[in-house]
């Protein structure tokens, strides 16, 4: 069965047309990549999938389930993390994954098999127990992925997972979803405007520009087609955008 089938999706505010008929799938166990420049409708794509937006046209499913029809269905079966999520300042990194494992588990005992898997995610040791608005953005970011795979979704849509952060904290979250996707065989669904960072992490990508995908592949098949050095490259040449000459020359 087909993690997540997207086809033909559509969706308007008003006269914006924000998704002009995308299609595209992910296989189960794949690090999944929706890559393009703000405003691409990457955002859009994922919150559909989450349930948290109606297409206008098109249909999605998750797990064969579909996300209008079959909501709460698709809602038991993923995790959602977006861009600007935050967590409750005033509570703990602890008490945090606590109060949202309780929202999760059947019972007091699943909820602490959650709490220990999250704090293992983490990664944040002692400073679990400290108030969550003494945290970096790193901190936060880590404890709302902890948040987001403690619970074992079968799918995990993540909206630019490691948007801002720093060198280490951003190979640490990568690493952490290549290891609960090889390991654990959890599907990611990931959007980011960093081609490059998502080389790196994707099994495949769809490049999306003005509510249209112009491409999709594994990188390394992108890269071969275009005759390019990376997914920038693939990205100007699939839509047309001359790559200007490298600047400077001898004595430079």
């Amino acid at each position: 069965m087909k993690a997540v089938l997207v086809e033909g999706l559509e969706k308007d505010y008003g006269k914006v047309k924000a998704l002009k008929g995308i299609s595209f799938e992910i296989k189960e166990g794949e690090i999944f990549g929706l890559i393009g420049p703000n405003g691409a409708g990457k955002s859009t794509t994922l919150k559909i999938l989450a349930t948290l937006l109606r297409p206008t046209g098109g249909k999605a499913e998750v797990f064969g389930h579909d996300v209008v029809e079959e909501a709460e269905e698709v809602r038991a079966l993923i995790s959602y993390l977006p861009e600007e999520a935050g967590a409750y300042k005033n509570l703990t990194g602890l008490e945090y994954l606590r109060f949202m494992a309780r929202l999760y588990a059947k019972d007091e005992k699943k909820a602490e098999e959650m709490v220990k898997r999250g704090v293992q995610i983490a990664g944040l040791g002692d400073r679990l127990r400290d108030k969550v608005s003494t945290y970096s953005k790193g901190m936060t970011r880590k404890l709302l992925l902890a948040r987001a795979l403690m619970v074992m979704p079968k799918l995990a849509i993540l909206d630019e997972p490691a948007s801002g952060l720093d060198i280490v904290n951003a190979y640490t979250i990568r690493k952490t979803i290549k290891s609960f996707a090889r390991e654990e065989g959890v599907t990611f669904l990931v959007s980011s405007h960093n081609m490059l960072e998502v080389e790196f992490l994707c099994d495949r990508v769809a490049l999306i520009n003005e509510g249209r995908i112009v491409e999709s592949g594994t990188p390394a098949e992108l890269k071969e087609k275009y005759d390019a050095e990376n997914l920038e490259e693939v990205f100007m040449r699939a839509v047309g955008v001359e790559i200007p000459e490298p600047v400077g020359g001898e004595g430079s």
